[in-house]
């Protein structure tokens, strides 16, 4: 059985602390967030109305998608086990003026309390970054209201993937800290589809997303080969 604690790599919230003073420079090595994060927005905006709604952002970090989904009108909580990432997200949102809770913790720690359910669930560059990832997907099924929303972002393993996320964005640009990114971790649709369809979610929608960071230039399309986003609803 995975639990809260089992589904968590101390290397990945390691790796990620580190970066925590850096995350909103939209030059630094998180730069590559900042640049798709419109797209997100984009296509969850394209699927559901975020006005009034109550949205879980897990692996929220220091809060980019968090506050974006703020300024739309969501009541939005953020959830990590990265705490420092988490004290920047907080002190931004005081300088932004976004009003948004913060919690440290996993999805599966937030299923264990069996006190919160959300409209929308948002699990955006996560699931490649967790020992048991339909572990995680099964917990953002739990975590949604019935008739609610699932947003996944993640990388397909491609060689096309591999290529761009590590030897273009991490090594040569350098858009992305060294060492974000392991290729064995990346997820194929089909199989992001059937955790999600064995825990009871119907899949809505896959778009692929091009990134492009010479501009930088950043868009959807049917291509899934390097990145892409699923929409899925609970009946």
């Amino acid at each position: 059985m995975v639990t809260s604690h089992s589904n968590m790599d101390p290397f990945e919230i390691d790796k990620f602390a580190k970066l925590a003073n850096v995350w909103w420079n939209p030059e630094g090595p998180m730069r590559g967030l900042h640049d798709i994060n419109p797209v997100r927005i984009k296509y969850m905006e394209s699927q559901v109305s975020f006005d009034g709604k109550t949205i879980l952002d897990i692996g929220c970090g220091a809060g980019i998608l968090a506050e974006s989904l703020a300024k739309k009108g969501a009541r939005v909580t953020g959830l990590d086990m990265n705490k420092a990432a988490l004290n920047i997200a907080r002190l931004h949102g005081e300088t932004s003026g976004c009003s948004i809770e913060y919690l440290v913790g996993s999805a599966e720690s937030l299923v264990e309390e069996g006190r919160r359910i959300f409209d929308i669930v948002a699990c955006m560059e996560v699931l490649e970054h967790v020992p048991f990832p339909h572990s995680l997907v099964r917990a953002c099924r739990n975590l949604v209201k019935p008739g609610g929303h699932v947003f996944f972002a993640t990388l397909n393993r491609t060689r096309m993937a591999t290529f761009l996320a590590v030897s273009v964005a991490e090594r040569l640009l350098k858009i992305v800290a060294k060492g974000t990114h392991d290729p064995k971790r990346f997820i194929k649709p089909d199989e992001l589809t059937a955790w999600a369809e064995e825990a009871g979610l119907v899949k809505q929608n896959l778009s692929g997303v091009r990134y492009i960071p010479f501009g930088p230039i950043c868009y959807l399309t049917r291509d899934t080969s390097v990145n892409y986003m699923m929409h899925f609803v609970l009946k």
